[in-house]
């Protein structure tokens, strides 16, 4: 079994005010995905669908050409899926959107996130191991956070090395004192608490729950123009009603990516040597 990598590059990177899954961030002009993919072949994945929109197809495909002439992708676009929306459906639907690409258990990540590479090992050898369940590589928190301002996590709360809960936190960020606290919800947080940044591995199966899952949520928020069909959200109702179990696996390695402008000579620092 060669697990099937999932590149979510759909996005629109309001924020950072530009493509940003092209970004150059290594040191040859890598962008993250690249590394994504070079990673995830290294662990032992086969076939690679990247998730894009329309607008940024061709070139993502160009770039694409120029560092990954060997590897057998795929572009799947979502904005092609689903009702036509300037925003992004959400994280759920670009999996839904792809559906038809992905043959094999299947690994996710985004396109601006750089992973390292034990994580995409721990994936694969879950996904084999135990073919019936999803996972999350889970990151220790102190290893996301970036050296200036507050970011988002997902806080997973795990049992006995299983995902027991998953908690959107907001406001997230390292004071002067060197603790770690959250505004929302408010709380102080351990460096080695693990927190989840959308790198999963699936069984096939998750495909007909997402799907399952979709139209009633579009039938409840279609005339919201910010709602989104997001992935942990699909994952953590389906652990909650006992659909899906989902294993948490440990990586020791740092997380990189970019929010913002500013973030990205950190950014490239820290891949330098890649």
């Amino acid at each position: 079994m060669s697990p099937t990598l999932v590149v979510m590059a759909a996005g629109l990177g309001s924020r950072f005010g530009g493509t940003k899954q092209l970004v150059e961030v290594g040191p040859r002009g890598e962008a993250f995905l690249d590394f994504a993919i070079r990673d995830a072949q290294a662990a032992g994945v086969g076939d690679i669908v990247v998730i894009v929109r329309t607008e940024i197809e061709a070139d993502v495909e160009r770039h694409l050409r120029r560092f990954n002439q060997d590897a057998p992708l795929t572009l799947v676009c979502q904005d092609r899926s689903g009702p036509a929306r300037e925003k992004p459906w959400g994280t759920a639907h670009a999996i839904l959107s792809a559906a038809d690409a992905i043959e094999e258990p299947f690994i996710v990540v985004n396109a601006d996130d750089y992973y390292g590479t034990a994580g995409y090992r721990l994936a694969v050898d879950s996904l084999a191991a135990h073919p019936d369940d999803a996972a999350v590589v889970a990151f220790r928190l102190a290893n996301t956070l970036p050296q200036v301002g507050s970011v988002s996590r997902g806080v997973c709360r795990v049992v006995d090395g299983h995902l027991h809960e998953l908690v959107e936190t907001h406001g997230i960020e390292r004071a002067a004192d060197g603790t770690i606290r959250s505004e929302d919800p408010p709380g102080e947080h351990a460096d080695d608490t693990m927190v989840s940044m959308n790198m999963w591995g699936f069984p096939l199966s998750v495909l007909e729950y997402i799907e399952a899952e979709w139209e009633p949520w579009l039938a409840a928020h279609r005339t919201e123009p910010k709602s989104e069909f997001l992935l942990p959200s699909v994952v953590d109702e389906l652990r909650a009603a006992g659909r899906l179990d989902v294993r948490v696996l440990e990586s020791p390695d740092q997380w990189v990516g970019v929010t913002n402008r500013d973030d990205l000579d950190p950014a490239r620092a820290a891949l330098a040597d890649r």
